[in-house]
């Protein structure tokens, strides 16, 4: 069987081949009619346009890079994922690399990315991002971590937590312990300050008894699970009338590794401590009790950067980012505080 090429699309179309190619670059000057008879022959006849030769002659690669530090991170997986689909429906793939976190290398991927002539590059720049010199002329979107100078698209780090702390002062808890991300991480300091927001705006409504009593209740660890659950026994290693009565994780992660910190210390959860995380991935749902959290719209901040690249969305002014408001998904890690 021959293969079936955009000819023979064109003539069971009755539309000649330019306008099968503007169909296929989602160009708006075809009408609805015309749009819906082309994409229905290219089903029936199974027609898959060569990508090299589309490349050739419009110049557009058809390709989207991404760039993130860890694809172990189950945020960062699905941020792949979520830009992927968005990229799909757009007729675009994605090539996706990892920086492991490290400056000269995320430098690298750019370079490999630039000479295999994608059409733009979403980022999630490393920690050492200060030291990073992005290629001019190529579209890049900066995105979860973002970069003073470049566009940039993400969740509200700081009035997600917020909403996450405010949440467990509702409950009535007033010891509210703190595990915050690395002190390096743009995101980790947003998050910082919305938990600190909610405790000084409790504390002012409060007369201060919604301020934090003893030795500080903030432990800084990285995201991951290990972490979290080394965070969770410090800020659960003193007496009961000191230690929190509830916990912020900075990440689904970190919390439910203070999970096992508090199951390792017989403190049941949440009948003696409460625990909310941050980022709503699928594990999150899981966990036995089911872990509260604050979800990241990672769905949208994926499809608005997508849209960026591909001029269908109006790209964020400089320092003037792009970001997507955070929900609290109730599980079934937070309850009233026990009386001491």
């Amino acid at each position: 069987m021959s293969k079936v090429g955009i000819r023979d699309v064109a003539k069971l179309a009755g539309v000649s081949t330019g306008t099968v190619s503007r169909v296929l670059n989602d160009h708006p000057s075809v009408t609805k009619d015309v749009r819906a008879r082309v994409e229905g022959i290219i089903k029936d006849l199974g027609y898959l346009p060569d990508p090299s030769a589309r490349s050739m002659r419009s110049k557009v690669s058809r390709l989207i890079g991404i760039v993130i530090p860890d694809l172990t991170n189950p945020f960062f997986s699905e941020l792949v994922q979520s830009a992927e689909q968005a990229a799909a429906n757009h007729g675009y793939n994605i090539i996706v690399m990892t920086s492991l976190d490290h400056a000269a290398k995320e430098a690298d991927r750019i370079k490999q990315l630039t000479s295999r002539k994608v059409d733009g590059i979403i980022l999630v720049p490393s920690n050492d991002f200060h030291t990073l010199k992005l290629p001019k002329g190529l579209p890049i979107v900066v995105v979860d971590r973002l970069m003073p100078g470049y566009s940039g698209i993400a969740a509200d780090h700081r009035a997600g937590v917020r909403l996450g702390v405010e949440h467990l002062l509702k409950l009535g808890h007033r010891r509210i312990g703190f595990i915050s991300g690395p002190g390096h991480s743009v995101p980790a300091n947003d998050r910082l300050r919305g938990y600190l927001d909610a405790i000084e705006q409790a504390g002012e409504q409060a007369d201060g008894s919604a301020k934090t009593a003893g030795p500080p209740l903030i432990a800084e660890a990285a995201f991951d699970y290990e972490s979290g659950r080394s965070a969770g026994n410090y800020l659960l290693a003193r007496a009961r009338n000191e230690r929190p009565t509830a916990i912020f994780a900075s990440s689904d992660q970190q919390a439910i590794g203070c999970m096992r910190a508090a199951h390792d210390l017989g403190i049941p959860v949440p009948a003696a401590l409460s625990i909310v995380g941050f980022d709503g991935i699928p594990l999150a749902s899981m966990t036995t009790p089911r872990l509260t959290t604050v979800k990241q719209p990672i769905q949208d901040v994926a499809a608005a950067a997508v849209a960026v690249l591909l001029n269908k969305q109006t790209a964020p002014e400089l320092d003037n980012p792009i970001l997507f408001a955070c929900e609290v998904l109730e599980g079934e890690t937070t309850a009233p505080p026990q009386p001491d």
